[in-house]
């Protein structure tokens, strides 16, 4: 019997991306639930084997998109069976406000391709294989680190970049499964608005991703065969 993986998805372009086609591979059948379309978030948050959670261009803290809080408490339900979760720049954020942290605005915005630096507790887990690595990072929103997670990678604008919680929770701020091909070029019309408000060069991006892609895909898949293999072990 395949297993089963949920992506919470809450803008079209920003999919699971280059962990879709390796998901597949690993025998999990993918369902997408999407914001605006009924349901999203209902049903059981335990019966998948696995769930995602994407990211999105709106702040944890956003009274004014009511889904966030229908999604947050799908989410804290997830958590407290200790169910493998995995989430990405806003999913990483909701499970820290899941859990009971703060989310905030670190007052900028840090996108673009940058190195990660792993911690030393980042060297022990499937972030190894993003240490020295250029990643997107595409968010102006942070976290307070979870009680009882370990902080597993950094940068030099926001020191919280990733976080774990025992071998089945799994909280990633920058963007791993992100497609560099010609797919990119979604980002870059979804978050026009924001790149021109940042003044961010669109070229550039497009320059990075040329180069720094195929690498990062390299290390994405790593790290999520190594944190799938390592929930697989606990079960």
């Amino acid at each position: 019997m395949r297993k089963t993986a949920l992506a919470l998805r809450h803008v079209h372009f920003e999919d699971l991306g280059s962990f879709g086609d390796a998901l597949s591979a690993w025998g999990y059948e993918i369902r997408y639930s999407d914001v605006g379309e009924e349901p999203f978030c209902q049903g059981d948050p335990c019966a998948s084997d696995l769930l995602i959670v994407l990211g999105g261009p709106v702040g944890v803290y956003e009274d004014a998109y009511p889904f966030l809080d229908t999604e947050w408490k799908f989410i804290r339900t997830r958590l407290e069976a200790g169910l493998p979760t995995l989430g990405i720049c806003l999913g990483a954020q909701l499970i820290a406000s899941a859990l009971g942290e703060r989310v905030y605005s670190t007052g900028l915005k840090e996108i673009g391709f940058s190195p990660l630096t792993v911690t030393e507790e980042g060297h022990e887990s499937p972030l190894v294989h993003f240490d020295g690595v250029q990643v997107l990072h595409w968010h102006g929103d942070t976290y307070t680190l979870p009680i009882g997670a370990q902080n597993l990678a950094s940068t030099s604008v926001v020191e919280q970049q990733a976080f774990s919680i025992g071998p089945n929770v799994l909280g990633i701020q920058f963007h791993p499964e992100v497609e560099t091909d010609g797919r990119f070029e979604r980002w870059l019309i979804g978050h026009s608005a924001e790149l021109a408000g940042c003044g961010i060069d669109t070229e550039g991006l497009r320059t990075d991703a040329r180069m720094h892609g195929q690498r990062l895909k390299m290390a994405a898949h790593m790290m999520l065969q190594d944190w799938l293999t390592g929930i697989e072990l606990q079960q």
